[in-house]
């Protein structure tokens, strides 16, 4: 024999307009979900570029292209050195260093015989010329046409005395460390460059 008392039919309880508006705000609810959930298949890709040289404005700006094309949110903060690759001026100069670079078929002291840094960076851009490999100012114009966000760290532009005409059109400047910190911590890949 059951302890429960009867409980009376849900339709006695509430009346039609209290159940609709139930209905309604439950409807409400759902499409709410449905709108979080929609907005969390983003991924996003922070990367900090602090390398100037030749060799090194290659992977920054080769893996935000990439991972935008793929429909990530990507931001590449450009500090210190890194900061070159976004001036119009020096990113067409940079250079290639055969100094302690590993990858060099040559020893460290004939590497650093004058003038072995231009060959290197010449062979380097004949290399990419002969491959098809996109220059730095395609791949900045590219990168920028995905919209990814290429930062310029506002203390390095003080420090480096760069006004903010220097760097490409599309380029966002006066960005402070804080604001790169942010966009890392929700980010799903941080990288250091």
């Amino acid at each position: 024999m059951s302890t429960d008392n009867p409980s009376a039919p849900i339709d006695d309880e509430f009346d039609a307009a209290e159940l609709q508006a139930l209905r309604e705000r439950v409807g409400e609810l759902e499409e709410s979900i449905a709108d979080v959930d929609a907005g969390d298949d983003q991924q996003k890709m922070t990367i900090i570029a602090t390398q100037g040289s030749f060799d090194m404005a290659y992977p920054p700006l080769i893996l935000a292209s990439t991972a935008a094309a793929f429909g990530w949110d990507v931001v590449v903060f450009h500090t210190f050195w890194g900061l070159d690759i976004l001036h119009e001026e020096k990113s067409r100069n940079l250079k290639l260093s055969a100094v302690g670079n590993p990858n060099m078929p040559l020893p460290n002291a004939l590497a650093a015989v004058p003038g072995m840094d231009a060959m290197a960076t010449k062979m380097m851009q004949k290399k990419i010329d002969e491959n098809g490999t996109a220059t730095i100012e395609e791949l900045i114009e590219l990168s920028l046409d995905q919209g990814v966000d290429l930062q310029a760290c506002q203390m390095t532009i003080e420090l480096m005395e760069y006004d903010e005409d220097d760097f490409y059109d599309g380029v966002t400047t006066g960005v402070g460390a804080a604001t790169a910190l942010q966009h890392m911590a929700d980010s799903d890949v941080q990288l250091l460059v």
